[in-house]
């Protein structure tokens, strides 16, 4: 055979040869790089997710959010689109480095660098096998970064439900993080608000705002310390004038000024003072004794952590309310009417005595209840009644009492065992009739609940000129009554004022069922503040905010 065209055959076979294998070559790369691109196929599996986070002590906390959302989604990976991370990555690590504007501690959420996982991938993208494999633990680590940030951020370090002693038993809305994940990666359209770490209340963007201006505050040193013992009125002269001047400055707004020119307590810093006052539940007359001083000198740090915890609290609120409801803040001593997200009446409140606190809860109001009997509570018949009925025979009918069987029998007091009046499973009810004196006074707002607590009228209307108003044995007593009453039943045919005030003549007890079953809610906040940025302190009536304080800071 001539060299020559076997040469020439050989030349053209080993090109061929060449050929198909950079043709071949091609298919097999570019099969690669399809694999890895996002969306294209699934990348992961439950086991994959299950023994990854298992094996990190900060990730399998929240094993179950990952695998929900990546069940969801087909087990593709989230945070990649064509092999590039996606920018939420990076908002999500700026916005847990700022979580201390949220009162939280950024060290928390440090459970890898972001950038140096960036940088061992792209070292990677020569190895095929291992840039795929180091992309999806990436992938996990991050949603295991959003779980762990976003489960604090919208529901709390402090989850009231597994820790009693935080006393709030407000219901609130499930929060499926694994859809706002969903929702932030821009995997779904959806209005659902855990997403883009806004905050979900006006309240808790005031208060971290008060946040921000406090802290701002405590930088430059804080506030001055008024002298102990100062007492001043309007007109009179002090040295503590100057001191008092300057601590009040804090409570300005832009351009105004405290400043002193003399000793004497004038008119501009009286101003002030009834403006502090006002913002710290105190009667505002403008005069300075122990405890305005006492507010005063309540250190910066101190006035930080409860701004702080009050923040929290409104992580447990539900993520919208209604649009009408009714809200009683029990250390502020208010009720408050919401009508399409408006406030329409607001009213002061007495609520109950540190022995008998006015517990933390919502549910809904079904009736309103006119000229009511009121059913005395075991512990009061126990405590109080029985002992006064067995020394005075005559004792419930001068307080217009009577003792009644389950069924509504009226029996003579004379003709019951006292000593096991209000113990469990007795058959008496002990109760006061409709009437002026009635401790119920003349309407009951039912909002039926395991603690039997409901608003209500009361014949002591001199308790609501006091600037602390614990009385009560647990219910809530409203100042106006019959303006509540009129406004719940305006939608309830043949219930106007009128007709109203003519049941409550009668001294029958008569329920009305109302038209729509607002939701109230007893709540407890001792700081708040509105969109000017004055902040109102109140106090720790029940020393929830002791416990609370506890409980959240040793968790940063």
């Amino acid at each position: 055979m001539n060299t020559s065209k076997l040469t020439v055959q050989a030349t053209v076979l080993k090109m061929s040869f060449y050929l198909i294998v950079i043709l071949f070559s091609g298919v097999i790369f570019s099969g690669c790089k399809k694999k890895v691109a996002l969306g294209d196929q699934p990348v992961l599996d439950s086991v994959y997710i299950t023994q990854y986070m298992r094996a990190e002590p900060e990730f399998k906390e929240h094993l179950d959010w990952a695998k929900k959302f990546y069940k969801e989604r087909r087990f593709k990976l989230g945070w990649f689109k064509n092999n590039e991370i996606v920018p939420q990555a990076e908002k999500l690590f700026s916005v847990m480095q700022r979580s201390d504007e949220e009162g939280l501690d950024p060290k928390d959420y440090q459970l890898f660098n972001l950038q140096e996982k960036l940088k061992e991938l792209d070292d990677a993208k020569k190895d095929t096998a291992k840039y795929k494999d180091l992309q999806k633990k990436l992938d996990i680590s991050l949603s295991a970064a959003y779980f762990n940030f976003a489960d604090d951020y919208y529901r709390g370090l402090v989850v009231p439900r597994e820790n009693r002693e935080v006393e709030w038993d407000v219901k609130r809305n499930k929060i499926k993080l694994h859809k706002a994940l969903m929702t932030m990666l821009g995997e779904r359209k959806s209005k659902y608000p855990y997403a883009e770490f806004q905050p979900l209340h006006p309240d808790y963007a005031n208060l971290k705002n008060a946040l921000a201006r406090y802290r701002n505050i405590q930088k430059t040193g804080g506030w001055p310390t008024v002298p102990q013992g100062t007492k001043l009125k309007p007109g009179q002269s002090s040295s503590a004038v100057v001191v008092l001047s300057k601590r009040l400055s804090y409570l300005m707004d832009k351009g105004d000024s405290t400043a002193a020119d003399s000793a004497v307590y004038g008119a501009t810093l009286v101003n002030a003072v009834k403006k502090f006052q006002v913002l710290h539940g105190q009667k505002p007359d403008g005069n300075i004794g122990p405890e305005t001083v006492k507010a005063l000198n309540v250190p910066i740090q101190n006035r930080i952590r409860q701004i702080i915890i009050n923040m929290e609290r409104w992580r447990w609120i539900p993520k919208s309310f209604e649009p009408s409801y009714l809200l009683v803040n029990i250390p502020e001593y208010k009720l408050h009417v919401i009508e399409n997200k408006k406030e329409v009446m607001t009213m002061n409140v007495i609520v109950g005595k540190v022995m008998n606190a006015t517990p933390v809860f919502s549910d809904r109001l079904e009736h309103v209840v006119l000229s009511p009997y009121w059913n005395v509570p075991p512990s009061i018949i126990q405590e109080e009644i029985a002992p006064r009925a067995i020394a005075d025979p005559g004792y419930l009918d001068r307080t217009n009492m009577e003792v009644v069987t389950h069924k509504g029998e009226v029996i003579s007091p004379g003709s019951i065992n006292w000593s096991t009046a209000g113990a469990e499973g007795s058959p008496y009810i002990v109760r006061k009739k409709p009437g002026p004196k009635n401790d119920l006074g003349d309407v009951k707002f039912i909002f039926p609940n395991e603690g039997n607590i409901y608003l209500h009228d009361t014949p002591h209307d001199e308790l609501f000129s006091q600037s602390k108003r614990g009385f009560s044995h647990g219910c809530v007593r409203v100042e106006e009554p019959i303006k509540l009453a009129e406004y719940l039943l305006r939608n309830v045919k043949g219930w106007d004022k009128g007709n109203i005030m003519r049941q409550i003549s009668t001294r029958e007890e008569r329920y009305v069922s109302v038209k729509e079953k607002l939701p109230v809610y007893l709540v407890y906040f001792t700081a708040k503040a509105d969109a000017n940025g004055n902040v109102q302190f109140y106090e720790d009536l029940y020393g929830h905010d002791s416990k609370l304080a506890s409980m959240y800071f040793s968790r940063l």
